[in-house]
C-alpha cells in the first residue's frame, strides 16, 4: 500500500501545483500577487547582494580641485549659445567643446525675440479640479500619474491604457521605469494633446504655471519607511502659499497629498535636475510659452539648469551634492558637451563612493541614464560598459533597456559585436518599443 500511496500523494502534490499555476496566472490574481512575488524575490536578492556596498569607478577619471573643474568644464557650454542679455549670468573660464551658434541677424532677417514672462501678481492660493486619482500598480508609478494627468484635460483613459504604450512587457511586473521623454511620446501620438518637459524648475514656475491653469507632473527622489532610495513621480495641482505647501496627486500614498515647500524645493525635486513636464492643449500654447519666458527655449533652459547645478556643488554636501554633480553633468550632455558632462559625472561617483552605505541612491541609473551617453560620446566606452555591468549587477534579471542599449553601443564600438547585438536584442525583448535598440539592429540588418 505504502508505494500506491506515495505515488497517489505525488500526482495530487502535482495537481496542487499545476492548479496553483494555473489560478496564479488569471489575470484578476496575477494583477494582486504577482508585486508580492517580485517584492519578496528582490529581498532575497538584495539581501544576498547589498547593493549598497557597490560603487563605479570610472576607470578614467581625473578629479581635480572642485573650484578648478568647475572652472575647467562649464562656461564653453554655457557660453555657447546667446543668452539674452537681460538674463545673462556672469561668464564663468572653463573648456570643452563649444555648440554652433545659433545664427545673427541678416540683411532681411531679424532673430526671433524670446518670449518673457510677463509679471503678475499671483494669487495665494490655487486648486485645479477635475483630476482623477488614480492608485498604482505593481511599477505602475509613471503611467499611474501620466493618467491622472491626462484626465484634467478630458482624456477618458486610465493607467492600463498608458501602461500599455509606456510599459508593453507590463507582465514583468519588475520593469522598473518610464522616462519623461516617453511621457510626451505617448501625450502627441495617443491623445490629440501637446507636451514639453523642462529641467530647473523652481516654485515660481510651478505657482505660475498652475495659476494659469496647467497642472504640472515632476520627477523627483523618494524614500518610504524602511525602504532605500527611489524615483517617484507626482502631479502637481494646487498651492497654498498660507500653509507654504502644494497640493499632489500621488499615486503611492494618496490623492490630494501636501508636500511642504522646503521639502519639494530643499531636496527630493533635486534628485531629477527640477524637471517637470506640461501636457498641454495646441492651442494654449502660445500662453505657455509666455507663461515659461526665456525657458521656451530648450538650451537657454539647459543653460541655466547647469548654472544652478553648479552654484549648489559650492554649497551642498553629502546625498545633496552628489546630486548637484550629476544634474551638472547632465544639462552638460544634454548640451552635447560630453567631454564636460563626463567630468561632472566623474566627480558625482567620487562623491557617491564616499557617503555612508544607507545614504546611496544605487537605483540612480534606473532612472537617469546621461553618464551612458557623456562616457561613450567622450570615447570612454569601457567607463560605459563598466557602469552597465555596476547597474545592472543590482537586478536578478537584465531588465533595463536603456542600460542595455547603452553597454550594446560601448561594446559595438570597443570591436564586441556579437556582444553589442546580444544587448540590442535583449533591450528589445525587454520593451518591444525600445526604438532605439531597434534601430540599431535595423542598421545591422538585423532587423528584431
Amino acid at each position: 500500500m505504502r508505494p500506491r500511496l506515495l505515488v497517489f500523494s505525488l500526482v495530487a502534490l502535482a495537481a496542487v501545483c499545476v492548479g496553483a499555476a494555473l489560478v496564479y496566472n488569471l489575470p484578476p490574481v496575477h494583477e494582486r500577487l504577482a508585486w508580492r512575488v517580485a517584492r519578496l524575490r528582490s529581498q532575497v536578492f538584495y539581501a544576498l547582494n547589498p547593493p549598497q556596498e557597490v560603487v563605479f569607478l570610472p576607470e578614467e577619471q581625473n578629479l581635480l580641485d572642485e573650484q578648478a573643474l568647475i572652472e575647467t568644464i562649464v562656461q564653453a557650454t554655457l557660453n555657447a549659445l546667446p543668452i539674452p542679455q537681460a538674463a545673462a549670468p556672469s561668464p564663468l573660464p572653463s573648456t570643452g567643446t563649444p555648440l554652433p551658434t545659433q545664427p545673427g541677424p541678416t540683411a532681411t532677417h531679424s532673430p526671433t525675440p524670446l518670449p518673457s514672462a510677463t509679471p503678475t501678481t499671483l494669487p495665494g492660493q490655487v486648486l485645479l479640479n477635475g483630476l482623477v486619482h488614480d492608485y498604482q500598480r505593481m511599477n505602475n508609478c509613471g503611467p499611474a500619474t501620466l493618467a491622472t494627468l491626462l484626465t484634467y484635460w478630458g482624456w477618458g483613459g486610465d493607467q492600463y491604457v498608458t501602461r500599455e504604450y509606456l510599459r508593453p512587457n507590463h507582465a514583468r511586473v519588475d520593469d522598473k521605469n518610464v522616462m519623461p521623454g516617453e511621457m510626451v511620446d505617448f501625450i502627441e501620438s495617443q491623445t490629440g494633446l501637446k507636451a514639453l518637459v523642462r529641467v530647473g524648475g523652481d516654485l515660481d514656475t510651478l505657482k505660475r504655471l498652475l495659476a494659469a491653469g496647467f497642472p504640472v507632473m515632476i520627477e523627483k527622489g523618494f524614500q518610504p519607511p524602511h525602504e532605500d532610495w527611489m524615483g517617484h513621480y507626482e502631479v502637481i495641482n494646487g498651492y497654498d502659499d498660507a500653509n507654504q505647501r502644494f497640493i499632489t496627486q500621488d499615486s503611492y500614498i494618496m490623492a490630494d497629498f501636501p508636500v511642504p515647500y522646503p521639502d519639494l524645493r530643499g531636496r527630493w525635486w533635486r534628485d531629477f535636475n527640477y524637471v517637470y513636464l506640461v501636457a498641454y492643449p495646441a492651442e494654449r500654447e502660445a500662453q505657455l510659452m509666455e507663461l515659461l519666458g526665456l525657458h521656451a527655449d530648450p538650451a537657454y533652459n539647459l543653460q541655466s539648469a547647469a548654472r544652478m547645478a553648479e552654484e549648489e556643488t559650492a554649497i551642498l554636501g553629502g546625498r545633496d551634492l552628489f546630486f548637484a554633480w550629476f544634474n551638472l553633468g547632465s544639462s552638460l550632455a544634454a548640451l552635447e558637451d560630453y567631454p564636460a558632462a563626463a567630468q561632472a559625472y566623474d566627480q558625482a561617483f567620487a562623491v557617491y563612493t564616499d557617503l555612508p552605505q544607507a545614504e546611496r541612491p544605487w537605483r540612480v541609473l534606473w532612472y537617469q541614464t546621461g553618464p551612458y551617453a557623456a562616457y561613450y560620446h567622450a570615447g570612454r566606452y569601457q567607463n560605459v560598459i563598466s557602469l552597465a555591468n555596476t547597474t545592472l549587477s543590482f537586478l536578478s534579471d537584465p531588465i533595463l533597456e536603456e542600460t542595455l542599449f547603452w553597454r550594446g553601443m560601448a561594446k559595438e564600438a570597443s570591436g564586441d559585436l556579437e556582444g553589442a547585438v546580444a544587448d540590442y536584442n535583449r533591450a528589445v525583448r525587454v520593451n518591444p518599443t525600445s526604438t532605439a535598440a531597434a534601430a540599431q539592429l535595423q542598421r545591422l540588418g538585423l532587423a528584431p
